[in-house]
Formats: C-alpha cells, sequence, structure tokens
C-alpha cells in the first residue's frame, strides 16, 4: 500500500503510541480528583500544556484543550464576533476556500445578521496583505485567513496579515490545522490572535487539538458543564490524546526542516511527473505550498473514478478534502481559484510524508498516468474533445 493522503490523517507515531497507551494503563486518572492518581494526570496535562506552548512561542496560559480543529476554530470566531458585536462591530472578513468548519460558522453568523466579505484568493491560491488592509473598515471585528490551504496546499503571508490585524485593531483568527507540523509557527511573531490545530495532521491521534488565544482576550463558551480548562471548556480532559499531541507535536517541530528537505523535492518530482500528462494543470501556486501537497485537475475524467482505480493498485489518495469525500458537489476550494466544474470534477489530492519513498513516487507517477489514460479512453466527453466537439479547457 501506498498512503498518499496525510492532508486527511497521518499514522502516528510509535512514541505516541507507547505514551498513550501508557497513559491508559497506568495514568488513567481523572485529572480534576485530588487524590495521587488524579493528580498524576493532572501533571501530565501540565506538562503537555507547557510543551505545546513552547512548540508555538506563547504562553501556557493560552491553551485550551479541544477536541479537534473544528472546535478550536468554532470558539475562537464565536469569540471574536461576540466581542465585536458588543462594539457594535459586526463585519467579518474571510475568504472563500477556508475548511468548512470556517465557512459554516461564518455563514451562521451572517444569519445572525453579521456581514462577511471574502477576499479573492487568486487562480494562485493566495491572497495578500494588501486585499486583508482595503477590507478593513472601522466596524470589522475578526479577520479569519487559514495558514495552509487543506486541499491545494498554499501557504499564506501570515506574518504580514497579523501586522496589519495588529496595527489596524482588528482580531486575527489562523486555522493553522494543515501547517502545524509541516512549517515554521510562532503566534506572538505572526501576532495571531487565535489559532486552531489538530493533533491528527502530524501523527499525533485523532480527537484532540488545541484553541491558542492570546492573553487578554475572553473567550465564549461553546461547550457549558464543569470547570476544565480554566472554565472555558467544559468535559474531562483527553489526558492520553493530549500526551499522544504533545509529543507528536514535539517531534514534528524538532524534525521541520529535516523533513522539508527530504519531502518537498519528492513533490516536485510527483508535480513534474504529473505534468507531462496532456491537459492537466496544477492547483496552487508551484512553490509557496506545503512541503508534501501535490493537487492536480485532469480534464475529461471524474475524480471519483480516478480514485477507484489508484484504489485497486493500493494507493490511497484524495479528491480534495476529506470532510466533504461524501458530496457529489465540486470542490469549493477549487472553484474559489476560477476551475469551471467539469474541471474541479476530475481533481486529484496527493498528499506524501516522510515515510514516502522515492520509489514510491515514480509508482505513483506511473499509476495515476494509466488511470487517466484508461478514464479518457472510455469517456464520451474526452472523445467529444478530440474530436473537436467541445473545446479543451485545460491546454
Amino acid at each position: 500500500m501506498i498512503y498518499a493522503d496525510n492532508a486527511a490523517t497521518t499514522k502516528p507515531s510509535q512514541k505516541v503510541i507507547e505514551a498513550m497507551v501508557a497513559c491508559l494503563s497506568e495514568d488513567y486518572g481523572n485529572p480534576s480528583s485530588v487524590y495521587t492518581l488524579g493528580q498524576r494526570a493532572a501533571e501530565l496535562l501540565q506538562n503537555a500544556r507547557e510543551r505545546v506552548a513552547k512548540n508555538l512561542g506563547c504562553d501556557p496560559s493560552e491553551i485550551t484543550f479541544t477536541s479537534g480543529g473544528s472546535e478550536a476554530d468554532n470558539q475562537a470566531i464565536r469569540t471574536a464576533a461576540f466581542l465585536g458585536a458588543q462594539k457594535g462591530k459586526k463585519h467579518l472578513i474571510s475568504t472563500p476556500f477556508e475548511h468548512h468548519a470556517v465557512l459554516h460558522t461564518l455563514n451562521k453568523l451572517e444569519r445572525e445578521g453579521f456581514e462577511v466579505t471574502y477576499l479573492d484568493v487568486h487562480e494562485n491560491g493566495l491572497v495578500t496583505a494588501e486585499q486583508v488592509a482595503q477590507a478593513i473598515r472601522p466596524d470589522t471585528a475578526l479577520v479569519s485567513i487559514m495558514f495552509a490551504n487543506n486541499e491545494i496546499g498554499t501557504i499564506q503571508p501570515v506574518g504580514e496579515i497579523g501586522a496589519v490585524c495588529r496595527e489596524k485593531g482588528v482580531l486575527f483568527h489562523c486555522d493553522s490545522v494543515q501547517a502545524i507540523g509541516h512549517v515554521p509557527v510562532n503566534v506572538y511573531d505572526l501576532k495571531i490572535d487565535f489559532l486552531a490545530l489538530s493533533a491528527h495532521k502530524f501523527h499525533g491521534p485523532k480527537g484532540v487539538g488545541v484553541l491558542y488565544t492570546k492573553k487578554g482576550i475572553r473567550l465564549q463558551n461553546l461547550i457549558e458543564g464543569g470547570a476544565q480548562e480554566r472554565g472555558k471548556r467544559a468535559g474531562t480532559e483527553n489526558v492520553p490524546g493530549i500526551v499522544g499531541m504533545a509529543v507528536a507535536m514535539d517531534d514534528a517541530i524538532a524534525n521541520l526542516d529535516k523533513q522539508a528537505t527530504y519531502v518537498a523535492p519528492l513533490r516536485d518530482k510527483l508535480i513534474d511527473g504529473l505534468s507531462k500528462i496532456p491537459h492537466s494543470i496544477l492547483n496552487g501556486d508551484r512553490t509557496q505550498r506545503l512541503p508534501g501537497n501535490v493537487n492536480f485537475c485532469f480534464e475529461g475524467i471524474e475524480g471519483e473514478s480516478l480514485l477507484l482505480l489508484l484504489d485497486n493498485e493500493g494507493i490511497c489518495a484524495s479528491s480534495g478534502s476529506a470532510c466533504t469525500s461524501g458530496s457529489l458537489d465540486p470542490s469549493h476550494v477549487l472553484l474559489s481559484i476560477g476551475r469551471p466544474p467539469e474541471i474541479a470534477h476530475g481533481s486529484l489530492r496527493l498528499t506524501i510524508s516522510e515515510d514516502t519513498t522515492h520509489e514510491e513516487v515514480d509508482t505513483l507517477i506511473k499509476a495515476v498516468t494509466e488511470a487517466v489514460e484508461y478514464l479518457r479512453s472510455i469517456s464520451p466527453v474526452w472523445r467529444n474533445l478530440q474530436e473537436g466537439k467541445q473545446d479543451f479547457i485545460i491546454q
């Protein structure tokens, strides 16, 4: 099997598994309990909080443990909207290719009377700080722009955007789920006010994440109940998951440069190989992208059929976000960068990691090329294109 869907989830490392098993079997106490077993769990929780904070460049008191990136995104955006509304500020700024955890929250706020400006992300999948500066108004409460796109992997100029927001006195939320563990992130340097991350994107467990909130911002609760997480996120903490996340994050940050140096050339090799397929196009900027992300559209085929053929060859891939894999609609990300629906339907996302080998990349190129050729050979749309009855969109 070749696993090329690391943007959907990553394989937990052996260190992570061992740390979690130790927690589950030995330190299984409730961290809110006063007896020794519970206090051992509380110590593990605090230790993990300090390690996560160190990796993000912030104070442990600014870390809230969550069930993942979606919850963190929701809490950050709802908090900023609430605080803005208290001051008569009900204008929000984002982009049309955010993760649905952001977009659906913004849609709900629009129904509650907020106004949202969605910035053009251009064909290369990038926004600029100048766009943000021009969009900010006196009643702007929040700018929410992701660090790296989950489908096309483009990396936004977060530091420049953060500087604009700080200068204008506007809160800045950054969904960094795809970025953490793959590119350097320091919340203080980048002037981020809210940051969301999820452990399973960097070889940690599923179902656990973090919301960083800049000191001085009062979080609004999504979940009411006990006093866990300083009263801002009720529910007994997932200590094994949090410990596993801290271990995974330590490893990912420590090996950041080494892994990028290895993975990026493999990504470029994969891009070069797939670019040789006629009437194909890379989605997103060629260089300003995550080290392991490759996303292509192939004219004249359906992405779902391509995935099934690759799966038959033992290749795990995706046509977009795992969160919308059951949808028949074309990717909102690809539509936002100007791909027509009929082209967006023929997309393929391959996301590789430090575990991917050169031989596996060669196999991926060969398998995708052959699968595209086969699907085109049985496609009436492709026949019409070749016979000139329809014009090619991808030249």
